[in-house]
């Protein structure tokens, strides 16, 4: 009986996957398909969403995608086979036509599909049939497989801009709708966390490239808007110093301020309006006595303006919302992280501790700091 259920299986995933491919309308009804039943429905709260990515080995496929921001879980394992409960001995070597699959799970509020899928392509030949890097094999094909029907046309246009970009070459990705996945065996979970030596298509390279890309395009609806108090309520509100700084172009003393040697994480924000500005993350020691940052937060729109004063000819920054003045930027900073360094003064900041954010509005902010 059991292998006859086995077979049943086996020829209506079959059926699926062919009237699929040949473009037949087909409603697929995950809730009852024999498979991992809890991770077709995933443990999705808050409002997260999920997406099946088969890129070749899904170690390293794994590794990169639980570094981007707004990536909440990831595990690995095999979907769109004809078996039930594979091995990995059974997809490698019994033709169960698995592909090794990396199940995510993000956070659309910090990180979009579309986003997510510009970065799939970057770590995968597109035009590459059953192989990715020294993995030749069906399982190592190329998939987009999703769970939610709104995500296929999402796919669909990702896809048609991909083509473009290869010169109209269409990629070898397969999308479908995810027909089965079952969770891969525990050593296959985050194996190049446990493994940091083992083999993997995906130069580390990518691994860093991973973890400082954001996804700028999102833009909420409940975003907080900054304005600038008038002088009057500014001079109530701040200190001599902070007034002198932010509204007059001061500048306070190096290494006797309040954040230049501060090594806690959190955000740094305008002290006159409250605008985020600066990360923990991007902060590093100079050696000039005041904060010093590689970069603003992703999406920051600094203004920048040419100053002559003291003789000298420097790049003043100013914040957008509330037009203080900040520092300046310099060309001479640490040059594997871009080669600025935005000198700040202390006196023009807020510094807003990681466990404090979400009590003070900048919840969405915090994967920002870690």
């Amino acid at each position: 009986m059991k292998k006859i259920t086995v077979l049943l299986f086996a020829v209506l995933v079959s059926i699926i996957i062919i009237f699929y491919k040949f473009g037949m309308v087909l409603a697929v009804d995950t809730n009852n398909m024999p498979s991992n039943a809890e991770n077709l429905k995933s443990n999705l709260k808050n409002g997260y969403k999920e997406i099946y990515l088969a890129g070749g080995c899904f170690w390293g496929v794994e590794k990169y995608f639980e570094s981007i921001k707004g990536v909440v879980s990831t595990d690995v394992g095999y979907a769109n086979g004809y078996t039930e409960n594979p091995s990995y001995e059974d997809v490698v070597y019994r033709n169960t036509n698995h592909a090794e699959t990396v199940h995510i799970v993000y956070d659309p509020e910090t990180v979009s599909l579309p986003f997510i899928l510009d970065m799939y392509y970057k770590v995968i030949d597109p035009l590459s049939i059953n192989k990715q890097g020294n993995d030749r094999g069906t399982q190592y094909r190329t998939g987009i497989y999703y769970s939610d029907e709104n995500d296929k046309i999402t796919a669909q246009k990702s896809l048609m801009q991909l083509a473009v970009t290869l010169g109209g070459k269409r990629p070898a990705i397969e999308l479908m709708p995810l027909i089965n996945y079952y969770k891969a065996e525990e050593y296959h979970q985050k194996y190049l966390d446990k493994n940091p030596n083992g083999y993997c298509h995906i130069g580390k390279d990518k691994f860093e490239d991973a973890k400082k890309t954001v996804d700028t395009s999102i833009k909420k609806s409940s975003e907080k808007k900054y304005t600038a108090p008038d002088k009057a309520e500014l001079k109530e509100k701040l200190t001599d110093m902070q007034y002198n700084v932010t509204q007059n172009n001061g500048t306070e003393p190096p290494f006797r301020n309040e954040y230049w040697d501060n090594k806690r994480k959190g955000i740094y924000v305008d002290i006159t309006t409250g605008e985020p500005l600066f990360s923990s993350s991007d902060k590093f020691d100079s050696g000039s006595g005041w904060p010093s940052f590689t970069k603003p937060i992703a999406g920051t729109d600094l203004k920048e303006n040419t100053d002559t004063s003291y003789g000298m000819v420097r790049t003043e920054v100013r914040s957008k919302a509330g037009n203080a003045h900040l520092g300046h930027v310099f060309n001479d900073g640490p040059k594997d992280k871009g080669g600025m360094r935005y000198c700040i003064n202390s006196a023009s900041l807020k510094f807003i501790p990681k466990e404090e954010m979400e009590k003070q509005g900048y919840g969405n902010l915090i994967h920002l700091v870690d």
